[in-house]
């Protein structure tokens, strides 16, 4: 290993050692010197370091891997567009269009009475309600209506329009006064919505369809008794006690009370007569009719329409068709709790279970909780018989318009007597007689008559 030789030391000597001893020094000249030798001894340093390392191994030069080029992304006008999931067909299916809103659209929602197939007797009066739902953009007024379309009319009026306005999104409820056919069989009646323009428009997606009334007309039916005409046949009674027919009307024991054209709770006045039956007013008030008994056949029918009176908003009563046997309990037949919703409801009970058996049937309204604003109708209550078993009877009457008249005139002329005696009698009567007769007699006998004087 070579010796590394001071020469820093060395390359100082020499400058100090040519230094002129009579000149004067320069510092910054000698400064600039140092640095220079320092900067030459540092490079030599470096050198010979570099000289006495082991060389490094050679790195390993591998060639460059040159990547594939890709497209250029397309710009936002050129992006491809793919169908959105609402978009994808599906196998076998056509896609249906966009609903489209339209100003006047209707949906239907139930039959609030006469569900589609009820049996009805012939020439039975009826109300059919049906509530709709206004699908469209424009608000219905009290001016649009519902109007007859098709089928069969069952003596109906020709348009009842609307009892309130309808916004959009809301429901109304509209009924029509109907009668049933005479004939046998099922009729059908269609009916569609007016504008207060006059334009018919329906129910459903484009406005097309009509609402309908379809019922069934058993002609054989006939009314056999009628709780409404022998109201006054009935003992009326509430907790108070018998209250007599009608009893107090506006009274607080309670009361009955028929009304021709009873205005029903749907705001319509039913042509049929029916029994407002109030119940005594206190908490749970009731008020029953027991009626005559009556002898029950094989395919009786109780029939009524139920309801509260128009204006009774706080109405809300139990029915009950009770009946008795003998001196067996109060037994309840069927019940129906009603309370003030715009609505009536039509019953029908079969009394085939009481066939052959004397049966006291009884009305009851029952009030549920405060029974002041209660006023329950029963209208057009009645039981209905197979015309096949109702007996005819016949009640001649006889007329007579014959008039019988009689005048007889008697008329006595004086005979020639003696003159001690010499009377003049005159007998003029007449008589009128007007019996029940078949035939007419006016005899006019004329007569004269002398009777032999006194002496």
């Amino acid at each position: 290993m070579k010796r590394i030789v001071p020469y820093f030391l060395i390359l100082a000597a020499l400058l100090v050692g040519c230094a002129m001893p009579n000149a004067t020094p320069d510092a910054a000249a000698t400064l600039q010197a140092i640095y220079t030798s320092q900067a030459a001894t540092l490079q030599f340093l470096q050198t010979q370091a570099a000289a006495t390392q082991p060389a490094l191994p050679t790195q390993a030069v591998f060639p460059t891997q040159s990547l594939p080029t890709l497209p250029p992304l397309p710009t936002a006008t050129g992006l491809i567009s793919f169908p959105t999931a609402t978009g994808l067909p599906l196998p076998g299916v056509t896609p249906s269009p966009a609903p489209v809103t339209l100003c006047d659209q209707g949906a239907f929602v139930k039959d609030v009475t006469i569900a589609d197939g009820t049996s009805l007797g012939a020439n039975a009066s009826f109300t059919k309600t049906w509530r709709i739902q206004n699908t469209g953009s424009c608000a219905w007024t009290t001016s649009y209506a519902l109007v007859f379309a098709s089928g069969n009319p069952m003596k109906g009026p020709a348009a009842v329009y609307l009892p309130q306005n309808v916004a959009p999104g809301q429901t109304v409820d509209i009924s029509v006064n109907l009668t049933s056919p005479v004939s046998q069989g099922t009729y059908r009646g269609d009916w569609m919505l007016r504008n207060a323009a006059g334009v018919l428009f329906g129910v459903g997606a484009q406005a097309k369809t009509s609402v309908y009334v379809q019922i069934k007309v058993n002609a054989n039916m006939t009314g056999i008794y009628d709780f409404v005409a022998n109201y006054c046949a009935a003992d009326w009674r509430s907790a108070a006690g018998d209250l007599g027919c009608p009893g107090n009307v506006g009274g607080k024991k309670g009361y009955v009370a028929r009304l021709d054209r009873p205005k029903l709770e749907t705001g319509l006045s039913d042509t049929r007569p029916g029994l407002l039956t109030v119940p005594q007013n206190q908490n749970n008030g009731y008020l029953s009719g027991y009626y005559p008994a009556f002898e029950v056949k094989t395919g009786d029918h109780f029939r009524a329409t139920l309801g509260c009176e128009y204006g009774a908003n706080a109405c809300n009563v139990l029915f009950k068709l009770e009946y008795k046997i003998g001196k067996d309990p109060v037994k309840t037949l069927w019940q129906f709790v009603e309370a003030y919703e715009g609505q009536v409801y039509n019953m029908d009970v079969d009394l085939s279970p009481l066939s052959g058996k004397t049966v006291q049937f009884i009305l009851t309204a029952h009030a549920n909780g405060a029974a002041a604003a209660d006023r329950p109708l029963w209208v057009a209550a009645r039981i209905e018989r197979a015309s096949s078993l109702v007996t005819a009877t016949f009640t001649p009457s006889l007329t007579s318009s014959a008039t019988f008249t009689s005048t007889p005139t008697s008329t006595a002329l004086p005979p020639t007597i003696t003159p001690t005696a010499s009377p003049t009698f005159t007998s003029s009567p007449t008589v009128t007689a007007s019996p029940t007769s078949t035939f007419t007699l006016t005899p006019e006998p004329t007569f004269t008559e002398t009777p032999t004087p006194t002496p």
